[in-house]
């Protein structure tokens, strides 16, 4: 199949409201990760390391510092018209003239994009996932299997799946049923105890999808959304909608302790300070030292990280930072983080460019961009001076807010 023949839309206008405060002021695609990356560089990787270069990217809410990220480190422009990675703002095309009603009503009112690419197959993934993965195999197990539409799936606990969507298939792996978030795991069991979950990534034959996508406009009654609406349309109707198993695509390079099919939906503070937590130690669930299938991210024009008299354990320090005498376990530091002497940060992700400022103690917290904490300040040591000053999640973390851009100190 030509490279040419795939048409990439990426679904990136999510609200992410259980992030909260790290969405006060972005989209969740758009919430840094890992010290230098933010959520839609996992999806963009996957697509532009697996040679499908023609991407747009449907934004919506809060979508300035996504806008502002994808143009200033994406600038990934080809030899030819069908290499580019371009957002796509809601132009409220239809007659109603309504931002989008849900992830198909999205899809719909940029149909034209879709018309004018004229592409045999459409990707539609979401961008606020953290994982590897070869959508090349995808494509290919979706031609095999002659489908109008397959659904990337991982295997899930019973106890999770009013999360996701969750699907029923026979042993060749067609779908008979599919539910959106259901109560109860009742006729869905895909072994004991578990359940074939969504990832949220589907690939559409374009002629069907298109179809779809005009009858669910026409259907009053519709919420006008993939998971509710579009694949339990295709479903009944009789198309031939597959489930592909994500723990059979091949990443090259992986590392053996590796998890092989790692992917995390980070939709709530917990998850995603999880998420972040595995990409430390030894041997990380998620190594993104991987050199055959990065991880592409924006480039930071600052001086190397400068490094007197630490003591520091099982961390990642971005480029940029400035650590003196201080000490810095099982944690995350952005890049161009300073921590003065005598500072403690334990288990804590530190966002780019914040001030610790000497004698200051940070545990089990997440610190957005630009803050700058005063000498001795205390963070996640007494639950109820925190929640007083900060967010305190159900889980512990404390989140401190993005602070007004300041001044840099280098």
């Amino acid at each position: 199949m030509s490279k040419r023949e795939v048409l990439a839309i990426v679904m990136a206008g999510g609200r992410g409201e259980r992030l909260h405060p790290l969405t006060l002021e972005r989209t969740k695609p758009s919430v840094c990760f890992g010290g230098k990356y933010r959520l839609i560089d996992f999806v963009l990787s996957n697509f532009v390391n697996s040679g499908i270069y023609s991407i747009y990217v449907l934004v919506q809410y809060k979508s300035q510092s996504l806008i502002e990220h994808i143009r200033t480190s994406w600038r990934r422009q080809g030899m030819t018209s069908r290499h580019f990675i371009t957002v796509v703002p809601p132009q409220m095309r239809t007659e109603s003239k309504e931002w989008y009603r849900g992830t198909a009503d999205s899809a719909y009112q940029n149909i034209n994009l879709i018309y004018d690419f004229n592409p045999r197959l459409v990707a539609v993934f979401g961008a606020d996932h953290v994982y590897r993965m070869n959508v090349r195999e995808m494509i290919d197990f979706h031609v095999r299997k002659k489908a109008d539409l397959t659904i990337a799936t991982i295997p899930v606990p019973s106890s999770e799946i009013s999360r996701l969507g969750v699907l029923k298939v026979n042993r060749d792996m067609r779908v008979l049923r599919f539910s959106e978030k259901p109560r109860s795991p009742s006729g869905l069991q895909y072994k004991t105890g578990m359940c074939l979950g969504s990832m949220g990534n589907y690939i559409f034959n374009a002629d069907a999808l298109v179809e779809a996508l005009e009858k669910d406009h026409k259907k009053e009654a519709s919420s006008h959304d993939f998971g509710n609406d579009v694949i339990p349309s295709f479903i009944k109707s009789g198309a031939k909608v597959f489930a592909y198993d994500f723990s059979k695509n091949r990443i090259p390079s992986l590392k053996r302790h590796e998890e092989r099919d790692y992917w995390r939906d980070v939709g709530t503070i917990q998850s995603f300070y999880d998420a972040n937590m595995d990409i430390l130690g030894k041997h990380p669930k998620l190594d993104l030292d991987n050199r055959d299938w990065p991880i592409h991210a924006s480039s930071f024009d600052r001086p190397p990280t400068k490094i007197n008299g630490c003591g520091i354990a099982n961390s990642i320090i971005c480029e940029g930072c400035r650590l003196e005498h201080a000490k810095i376990k099982n944690s995350i530091l952005g890049r161009g983080v300073t921590v003065e002497s005598g500072a403690e940060i334990e288990g804590s992700i530190i966002m780019d460019f914040c001030h610790i400022k000497h004698g200051s103690r940070i545990r089990k917290a997440i610190i957005d961009r630009f803050n700058v904490f005063e000498p001795g300040t205390e963070i996640g040591f007494r639950p109820k001076e925190d929640k007083k000053k900060y967010f305190l999640d159900e889980s512990g973390i404390v989140i401190v807010k993005r602070a007004p851009r300041h001044v840099l100190s280098f």
